[in-house]
């Protein structure tokens, strides 16, 4: 009972991590990359898609990417997605596919950058606290119902505690990996 409980703590604590990871590859960098615009949403055929399912998207130079769609009609509506995201990124198009230019970042742009890392893994620390006290909490009814033991409850959240350490010290990493890249010049 307490190792389902413990299980399915940390299946919800990955997918947290996982968001975070995802919303971390979008934070724009000094250095293109496809992750900064595939969640982007554009208005195709008046239903907001994601510029992923839209085109390809590719980069061929450091600070250039180039997007593809698969159909040339919706090219203004990408142009028109781009410009309305908050990448501050201007769309050049040729008639058959976007460049995006990526300037290299300012250092007051950098902290900004910064803040904002700081703010979705504050976000993402959060919701694994929550976890952990709705665990905590199936523990305690546990225990109250009589379905586990006292040494059992104990060691049960002695484990979760251990996992939340463990997700944590994950999402951390994750902070440090981007801090580094946004400090690349």
């Amino acid at each position: 009972m307490i190792k389902d409980l413990l299980h399915e703590a940390e299946g919800k604590m990955k997918k947290t991590l996982e968001a975070l990871e995802a919303d971390l590859r979008t934070i724009r960098t000094g250095r293109a990359t496809p992750a900064l615009v595939e969640r982007v949403m554009v208005n195709y055929y008046d239903t907001p898609t994601p510029l992923e399912q839209l085109a390809t998207i590719s980069a061929p130079e450091p600070q250039l990417l180039t997007i593809r769609p698969y159909d040339p009609a919706s090219l203004k509506d990408i142009e028109r997605g781009i410009l309305a995201s908050e990448l501050g990124l201007t769309p050049n198009n040729d008639g058959k596919l976007i460049r995006l230019v990526i300037p290299r970042l300012t250092q007051e742009r950098r902290v900004d950058l910064g803040k904002v890392v700081h703010k979705r893994v504050e976000e993402a620390h959060v919701s694994i606290r929550n976890i952990r006290r709705d665990a905590m909490n199936d523990v305690r009814d546990f225990e109250k119902e009589k379905l586990v033991t006292e040494d059992e409850a104990d060691r049960g959240r002695d484990d979760l505690q251990n996992l939340t350490d463990r997700y944590i010290k994950k999402v951390d990493e994750s902070c440090a990996r981007k801090e580094k890249e946004i400090a690349e010049v």
